[in-house]
């Protein structure tokens, strides 16, 4: 005779429960899990430097310094305003006069916010600190343009044009002059010598400024800087160095400064080129408040053909958005038709557009 098959235990209500949500978990982390993967494979191309620009406080003083001591000429003068720039910029009841400035074949933008005003340079910045970044202007000579601003009364960055020293394979050669204008952004005027540069910079034409050959932003770790810039927005590495030694020191006007040093290029327009100060370690993280109406706010602008992977790269952590994503714009008040202002990991502005 057959013993009597034990009963079966019906699971609790309790239990199912816990079951289904369990099961419901599990699939929700996987489709994370994949939509996480997928973005970390976004990226987003640029196809060139568009325009280097910084907020200013008095347009007029700002016209007058760069036309007439640095040689620019202007080519653009618009003022925007409305929820569209409210949204683009991150700053609420924004009106500007924005100008386009050009030398050579670069461009310089100015925006002078109307309202609301913003803070001026801090007092206290240093070329270490990571909110530092200007733009190198090339010259033909040194010597001459540097007797230009003595004339023009620029408060000198720097103790006085440097000749970087021949060891320096990378950058031996090649004379700098760091100044400040009228907002006390800082500037840098550049020669190069015979071996080193865009062959356009070598020209004998008679012009003293020339235009910009990059800009110079100063980054808190280059590896991490080249996963954003290389990796994320398909920038080449054009060169590298590693500078030192007095004649650095007094460029950069800091005492024992050592730079791990990497231009990068688009296929287009100027460069952007990182500085990492491997000494000394004391610069200062970029404030985590500062805003497009602030003199000190610089914005470097990038063209690209689509912003539709911004967004997956705003979730993956791989971008810090400042326009809540692409902004529709009207087109004739700013040259482009859908753009979005982010920042890079040290906090520096870049202002993504399509036209």
């Amino acid at each position: 005779m057959m013993p009597p098959s034990p009963r079966l235990r019906r699971p609790s209500r309790r239990r199912l429960l816990v079951a289904v949500v369990a099961a419901a978990s599990i699939a929700v982390s996987a489709r994370t899990s994949i939509r996480v993967a997928a973005e970390t494979r976004v990226t987003l191309p640029i196809a060139r430097v568009e325009v280097v620009g910084f907020s200013v406080a008095d347009m007029e003083r700002s016209l007058e310094f760069y036309t007439r001591v640095l040689g620019f000429r202007k080519v653009a003068d618009s003022e925007a305003a409305g929820r569209e720039f409210e949204l683009l910029t991150g700053v609420f009841g924004a009106r500007a006069r924005i100008v386009r400035l050009a030398l050579g074949d670069e461009q310089l933008e100015l925006t002078e916010f109307r309202a609301p005003r913003g803070r001026p340079v801090p007092a206290d910045l240093r070329p270490n600190d990571r909110s530092f970044q200007h733009v190198a202007i090339i010259v033909s000579d040194m010597d001459r343009a540097y007797a230009r601003l003595r004339d023009a009364g620029v408060e000198h960055a720097s103790t006085g044009p440097q000749t970087l020293p021949a060891w320096n394979r990378g950058a031996g050669g090649i004379r700098a002059f760091y100044f400040r204008d009228p907002d006390r952004h800082f500037l840098e005027i550049l020669s190069f010598p015979a071996d080193k540069g865009l062959a356009k910079w070598h020209r004998p034409d008679g012009t003293l400024f020339l235009g910009i050959d990059h800009t110079a932003i100063v980054v808190g770790d280059t590896d991490a800087s080249l996963g954003f810039y290389r990796d994320t927005f398909g920038f080449t590495v054009a060169g590298e160095s590693e500078n030192y030694d007095v004649e650095q020191e007094h460029l950069n006007n800091v005492f024992g400064a050592r730079l791990r040093i990497t231009a990068l290029r688009a296929p287009g327009g100027p460069g952007i080129e990182l500085l990492e100060y491997l000494a000394p370690g004391d610069g200062r993280a970029a404030p985590a408040d500062q805003r497009a109406n602030d003199i000190g706010h610089w914005q470097t602008t990038l063209t690209t053909t689509s912003l539709d992977p911004l967004l997956p790269l705003a979730r993956a952590h791989r971008v810090t958005l400042v326009s809540p994503g692409p902004i529709d714009v009207p087109e004739a008040a700013l040259g482009f038709t859908a753009g979005a202002l982010v920042r890079d990991p040290d906090g520096h502005g870049l202002r993504l557009i399509m036209r």
